[in-house]
This record gives C-alpha cells, sequence and structure tokens, in this order.
C-alpha cells in the first residue's frame, strides 16, 4: 500500500490537484537508536519510514505495504540478511537494498552481499548526507526499472494484437508516429 497526497494549487484562478507519492522505506536495524535516527533523517525528507527489528517483521511489511526502498543491518537475529534479500529480490526485482554494518567484512562475504542484490553497502558510521544521496539514486532508479517494466508490458500487449495504429511519442508532442509490429 502506496500511501499519497492530494495537494491542490490554485494558478491563475484555477484549482489543480497533484498527487504528491510518498515513497515508503522499510528500515530493519536491531539497534533501537539507529533506527530512530535513521527515521527521523528519512522522515525530514518526507519518506514514510517503518522501522522494524526482526526478519520476519520485515518481510510481513513488505506483504503489507508498498515498499520502495530497504535500509537494512547485516546481522540482525543471528540471521542470513544477505540470504533474506536474495529472496526478496525473486518478488521485488527493481527493489533498492542498502546494507549498514559494523562487521569487517572479508571479500568472499562482500561478494556474498552484493551478489545476493544489495545495491549499496556500507561501512556504519556512515554520514545521513551519504544515505540520503545513495538513498534518491537508488530509487530513481527503481523508478526507471518500474516504467521500463510497464512498457515492456504495454508493447507486449501492443505485439498481441498483432497491428499497431499509431503510439504517441510522447506527452505534448504535436506529432505522432505510426507503424506496425509484426
Amino acid at each position: 500500500m502506496e500511501i499519497a497526497f492530494l495537494i491542490v494549487l490554485q494558478t491563475k484562478g484555477f484549482l489543480r490537484l497533484d498527487k504528491m507519492a510518498k515513497e515508503t522505506i522499510l528500515l530493519l536495524d536491531k539497534e533501537n537508536h539507529v533506527q530512530w535516527t535513521l527515521k527521523t533523517i528519512l522522515e525530514s525528507e518526507k519518506y514514510i519510514v517503518l522501522p522494524v527489528d526482526t526478519i520476519e517483521r520485515a518481510l510481513q511489511n513488505f506483504r503489507e505495504f508498498e515498499v520502495s526502498g530497504f535500509i537494512t543491518e547485516y546481522q540482525v537475529d543471528h540471521s542470513n540478511t544477505p540470504e533474506a534479500i536474495r529472496e526478496l529480490k525473486k518478488d521485488f526485482p527493481e527493489l533498492y537494498v542498502m546494507m549498514l554494518t559494523h562487521e569487517n567484512l572479508d571479500e568472499m562475504e562482500y561478494k556474498k552481499i552484493i551478489g545476493a542484490g544489495i545495491d549499496d553497502l556500507f561501512l556504519k558510521p556512515v554520514s545521513s548526507e551519504k544515505i540520503l544521496i545513495h538513498l534518491k539514486k537508488g530509487l530513481r532508479h527503481r523508478k526507471i526499472l518500474l516504467e521500463k517494466k510497464r512498457l515492456q508490458e504495454r508493447l507486449k500487449q501492443l505485439k498481441m494484437n498483432g497491428n499497431v495504429r499509431e503510439v504517441a511519442l510522447g506527452e505534448g508532442l504535436s506529432h505522432r508516429k505510426s507503424f506496425n509490429l509484426r
């Protein structure tokens, strides 16, 4: 469930409704002070933050909410967090995942983590600015992946219909191109 707000703007005497979709970030860390700090930083940037302290609760939130980004600790509940992320990425391949850790990781463990689908990995302490920069970059990439997926589905539907009459190249463009798919 993605939460959205409508904002009413008055422009030259006309009312206009704008939909501002807020992105939901799931935050998994066993340390309450880390959760509170990250939640405060992310909420100041207008993200919706779901803090949890167990992998089980994190997985439940993925079933209940539309999560755009996931920030997690390396070790939670003595569980293999990278393996849980590998499974999550099967269902949510466009999910942005950032991992934070105090652990010194050897080369093999680093490769295992990145291979599991973690997009960014940082050694604590990490600056809030760095977290926000990478989160915004990762969420932009996620939007591109979702749009690509949507366009591929649309193209697939058009191909299944066998004949495409006209396809607009973009909003606000005055010309259209016609082509047939075979």
